[in-house]
C-alpha cells in the first residue's frame, strides 16, 4: 500500500509561536491584502524557502514561484535545492517526488492536501502488483519486462519500479526512457497513462500490433496469454482527465477557420488528436516551440488552459487559441490558490505544522532507484 504521509510537521522553536492566521481568515481578507502578505512573507523567509510552481498553476500563484517548469524540470530543481522548506505548488505526486529527491532535513509542503491527480489515481500499487502476478502466469516478468511509470504516479509505484529494475519517465523524456527500457528487456509495462506510452512508441516505429492495453479491472488485463507473449508494449488503461477532452474535430474546426494555424498537442492527448497535430511535445517543448516561432504565427494548443492563457499573455504578437471549445483546466492544480500558499508560508514562519508530504524511508529508497535511473539518462 501507499505509505506516503501528509502530516503536520513541527519545527522546534525556543519561543511559543504566535497564533496562526486561519485559512478562513485569509479568505475573508481582500485578495490584494493576501498578495501583499505573501510578498512580505517571501521577503522574511528568504533563502529558507523555495517555491516550485508547475506550469498549470493559476497566474496569481505562479507569480510567486522561484522556479516554474514541468514535472522533469521541477524534479531536477528539487534535487538541487538545499532550502530547508519547499512549497510545491502542484499536486500530490509532485510533492512526493520532491520529498524523495531532497534530504531528510528538508520539508516539502503541499499547500492544499486535496490537490491530487486523477491520472495518478488510475493505478495503485495493489493493482500493479496484481498485474505483475498475473503476467507471471504467462511469462517471467522479472526477466522480460521493464516497468516504466510516468512521473504522474504515486511514490508507491515509483518504488515498485525501483524494486523491479524499472524507471520513471516524463512527457519530455519518454522516448529516451523507453529506449533504455527496451535495451534492458524485451517488453515494457507502461503505467498509468496509456496515451503517452502509445504516442511515444508510435513515433519510435513500434507498430500497433506490438501493443496491448491492460485493463486493471479485468482478469489478465482483458488479454489472452498469446497476446501477452507477443506484446512488446503493455499499456495501462489510464488517462489525463484534461487531455482526454480534446478531439480531432476540434483541430478540423480550427483549420477551417484559420488555414494557416499550427496545432500543438501534449502527448497525453489521444492518438487521434496527436495525429492531427503539427507538433507533439511536453509542456516545456510546447513553450519552446511557441517562443521560437516568428511573429504572427498562429497556434491552437491542446493542453491545460492556464498554460495556454499564460502563453497568450507572454506572446501577444502570436495569436493563440485553446484547441477545445470548452474549458479544460486541471481542477486539482487549480486548488492551490493565494490563500493556501499564504497559509503555508504563515505556518512556516511561525514554526507550526501544515501539510508536510513525507514518503516513508522504505519507499524513498526504492523510488529513488527508479528516479535516479531516469535522471542518469538525461
Amino acid at each position: 500500500m501507499d505509505n506516503t504521509l501528509v502530516t503536520d510537521f513541527c519545527i522546534p522553536t525556543s519561543k511559543k509561536p504566535a497564533k496562526s492566521t486561519t485559512l478562513q481568515a485569509l479568505y475573508d481578507m481582500g485578495e490584494d491584502d493576501v498578495l501583499a502578505r505573501i510578498r512580505q512573507l517571501r521577503a522574511e523567509l528568504g533563502e529558507k524557502l523555495l517555491i516550485l510552481g508547475h506550469h498549470y498553476q493559476r497566474e496569481e500563484v505562479i507569480a510567486f514561484a522561484d522556479i516554474t517548469g514541468d514535472s522533469l524540470k521541477l524534479a531536477r530543481e528539487a534535487a538541487k535545492t538545499k532550502a530547508p522548506f519547499i512549497i510545491f505548488c502542484g499536486v500530490h505526486f509532485m510533492a512526493e517526488t520532491a520529498d524523495i529527491l531532497t534530504d531528510d532535513n528538508q520539508v516539502v509542503i503541499l499547500p492544499d492536501p486535496a490537490a491530487g491527480c486523477s491520472m495518478a489515481d488510475m493505478a495503485n500499487d495493489e493493482q500493479v502488483q496484481r498485474c505483475w502476478n498475473e503476467l507471471s502466469q504467462v511469462i517471467s516478468p522479472d526477466e522480460s519486462v521493464t516497468p516504466v511509470t510516468y512521473i504522474n504516479s504515486t511514490a508507491a509505484l515509483k518504488a515498485f519500479c525501483g524494486d523491479h529494475q524499472g524507471i520513471v519517465c516524463t512527457s519530455g523524456n519518454a522516448t529516451k526512457v523507453m529506449q533504455w527500457a527496451w535495451g534492458n528487456r524485451e517488453k515494457i509495462l507502461f503505467f498509468p497513462d496509456q496515451h503517452l506510452g502509445e504516442n511515444t512508441a508510435l513515433t519510435m516505429g513500434i507498430s500497433e500490433s506490438d501493443m496491448i492495453i491492460w485493463d486493471p479491472f479485468q482478469a489478465m488485463g482483458g488479454n489472452s496469454p498469446e497476446a501477452i507473449q507477443n506484446a512488446k508494449l503493455i499499456l495501462w488503461k489510464g488517462f489525463c482527465s484534461v487531455h482526454q477532452l480534446f478531439k480531432p474535430e476540434h483541430a478540423d474546426t480550427m483549420r477551417n477557420n484559420h488555414p494557416d494555424i499550427e496545432i500543438l498537442a501534449h502527448p497525453e492527448c489521444s492518438r487521434a488528436v496527436c495525429k492531427t497535430a503539427d507538433f507533439v511535445g511536453s509542456t516545456e517543448r510546447i513553450i519552446e516551440y511557441v517562443d521560437a516561432a516568428p511573429k504572427g504565427s498562429k497556434f491552437a494548443i491542446a493542453t491545460e488552459l492556464n498554460l495556454v492563457n499564460r502563453l497568450r499573455i507572454t506572446y501577444p504578437d502570436k495569436p493563440i487559441w485553446f484547441l477545445s471549445p470548452t474549458v479544460s483546466m486541471c481542477s486539482t492544480m487549480f486548488r492551490t490558490d493565494p490563500q493556501h500558499l499564504c497559509y503555508a508560508m504563515e505556518n512556516i514562519q511561525r514554526g507550526e505544522g501544515y501539510n508536510q508530504v513525507a514518503v516513508s524511508q522504505d519507499q524513498q529508497a526504492s523510488a529513488l532507484k527508479s528516479l535516479n535511473a531516469m535522471l542518469d539518462i538525461e
